[in-house]
């Protein structure tokens, strides 16, 4: 099995899988419980392989959800991610613009700050798209 997260050397990686319409967000053999609990926490689903010892472990946007909705979840979770001080990196095919500032808007509405004096969004160019990684 491939892992775009150790290939790359990011924490997660964020793409549709190849022949399917899956969207999975990858984490590096070894990454801490901490970083697959969070990505559970903002509703990802884990998966492991083997069952019984888990070896290789992905998480994937639920698929209930339509496409659209799905490409909003694994982009509102990229800034939750980054403040944590994980290195994602997001395909384009995924990356909703406005979803994320949504979410990094969200997060400086948490944090008590004024809008107005916050800087551009942390983690990406002044275009607001992630650098493309074809998987």
């Amino acid at each position: 099995m491939a892992n775009l997260a150790d290939e790359y050397g990011t924490d997660v990686e964020i793409y549709i899988k190849a022949l399917t319409t899956a969207i999975h967000a990858d984490t590096p053999t070894g990454a801490p419980a901490q970083l697959h609990d969070l990505l559970e926490h903002l509703g990802l689903e884990r998966h492991t392989y083997p069952t019984d010892a888990p070896l290789y472990i992905w998480h994937t946007v639920p698929e209930h959800l339509d496409a659209e909705e799905q490409k909003r979840l694994a982009t509102r979770v990229i800034p939750v991610l980054l403040l944590a001080g994980y290195e994602v990196n997001c395909t384009r095919d995924v990356f909703d613009e406005v979803a994320y500032r949504q979410a990094v808007q969200n997060l400086r509405t948490r944090a008590g700050r004024p809008a107005a004096r916050q800087q551009a969004p942390i983690g990406f160019p002044s275009s607001g798209a992630p650098a493309r990684r074809t998987p």
